[in-house]
């Protein structure tokens, strides 16, 4: 069964293999970015900075689907590796049911709570309607938006990386086309830009809703067990991307009340650009974990260390490679891509653009610190992936959120992730020489 995540492995084979899943994080990223787009250019800066004040009512809705389809996913794969086909479907089922069950528990809630909320969230009053209007539409949609992210990284187990691809482009290009006719034509502001933005996410969930369904294909849906061991340890083994979600969400309801402290709404519209365009330069990284960690896993589950070796340098390699590339990327295009946001000379574009480059210097470290992460899920090592993720997003970035805007003012709050990057790095060296032997990725000098 999926013979695909067995294969011999190369550098530029692994590269290939993973390309659609990279390639559809971009997509994804972009449905949010080009709202972005549309919301400043046409409806204004603090529409856009209302994106981001509720933003982290979203990330927890993505914690928790990315959440069950890492840890899940880690499991379902493994399974493959040992043979058991249909404990694997079994697995795969009851892990979407529990994720649209979760998902739309939290929505509920938050629906009733709305006004709570937002303001909890630090909006002002000028920001209010705009947070209220996006973030209702989007709890609406919480169900396709589960869907449409537990299916991206299943679809990969599933051998069809090429399909999650195709449906996230077109996905992506219905959310730029219907973005800009419902709010450039049809003058729908912001309630247009989330309606866009969850028919983007509908479209990849309807084909991945198709495919599943056929009982034709490797992986499909079946009638499911109840095993609350299963979604306990797919949560625990996917917390640490759950800590990611959570940990994004807490900072950046901080970087909300420092920016809003130090340059009011241009300052919340300004780094919400900066952490789009981080989104978008590290969701190749993203996409790159999520495609190989299936292999990881398959070769963990099958004992072949040879391939887990080989997979694991050529893993590194990429990842280092593509954070040197990201980041004389982002040094070359940092006027171009604030300038997509804002007019040249403004305030707020030379707000911007001096956090930029402070904050672009976490472009070299992120991709390894993410794939290590990523690494030890695959592993289903739930723990010591989280505490990475844990003090990657949460500790080290309370710490010095406290601390550098204090002593070097909101320069010091443009540095803060980078300097949390490094700090993680030391801990993501550490753990990684620490378990080569146990999980038999260690000395490749044979391969």
């Amino acid at each position: 069964m999926n013979n695909s995540l067995g294969k011999k492995v190369t550098f530029f084979s692994l590269i290939k293999y993973t390309f659609p899943t990279m390639v559809m994080m971009v997509f994804i990223s972009l449905y949010t970015i080009i709202d972005g787009i549309f919301v400043s250019r046409f409806v204004g800066s603090n529409a856009l900075s209302a994106t981001n004040i509720v933003y982290p009512i979203i990330n927890i809705l993505i914690g928790i689907s990315i959440m069950l389809a890492t840890g899940g996913n880690a499991m379902v794969a493994r399974l493959m590796g040992e043979g058991k086909v249909e404990e694997a479907k079994e697995s795969f089922s009851l892990i979407i049911i529990t994720a649209l069950i979760f998902g739309c528990i939290i929505s509920v809630i938050c629906l009733l709570f709305l006004n709570q909320i937002i303001y909890a969230l630090g909006s002002t009053d000028i920001l209010y309607d705009y947070c209220s209007s996006y973030l209702s539409i989007m709890l609406l949609c919480t169900p396709v938006i589960i869907l449409e992210l537990l299916f991206e990284y299943f679809l990969v187990t599933a051998g069809r990386p090429n399909l999650g691809l195709l449906s996230s482009i077109i996905g992506g290009v219905t959310n730029i086309v219907l973005d800009y006719v419902f709010i450039v034509p049809l003058n729908m502001g912001i309630k247009g830009a989330a309606i866009a933005t969850c028919i983007g996410y509908a479209i990849p969930s309807i084909i991945g809703i198709l495919y599943f369904s056929n009982k034709s294909n490797n992986l499909h849906f079946v009638k499911p067990k109840f095993n609350l061991k299963l979604i306990l340890s797919s949560c625990s083994n996917g917390s640490s991307e759950m800590v990611t979600q959570m940990s994004s969400a807490i900072t950046t309801y901080l970087y909300n009340i420092i920016m809003l402290r130090f340059l009011g709404e241009n300052g919340v519209a300004s780094i919400t650009i900066i952490l789009y365009s981080k989104f978008l330069l590290t969701s190749a990284y993203l996409g790159f974990t999520s495609g190989v960690s299936p292999r990881i896993s398959y070769n963990y589950g099958s004992n072949d260390k040879k391939q887990l070796q080989k997979i694991i340098k050529y893993s590194y390699l990429f990842i280092f490679t593509l954070s040197v590339a990201s980041f004389i990327v982002s040094k070359m295009l940092s006027t171009a891509l604030i300038s997509i946001f804002t007019g040249k000379g403004t305030k707020f574009y030379n707000i911007t653009l001096n956090g930029f480059n402070l904050f672009s210097f976490s472009f070299l470290i992120c991709g390894i610190n993410i794939f290590t992460s990523g690494m030890f899920t695959a592993f289903s090592n739930g723990k010591i992936s989280a505490i990475l993720s844990f003090l990657r997003t949460f500790v080290f970035f309370i710490i010095e959120i406290l601390v550098l805007p204090v002593l070097f003012g909101i320069n010091g709050a443009w540095l803060v992730i980078p300097i949390s990057e490094i700090f993680t790095l030391v801990f993501s060296i550490f753990y990684f020489f620490k378990y080569k032997e146990i999980y038999g990725y260690g000395t490749v000098k044979s391969i």
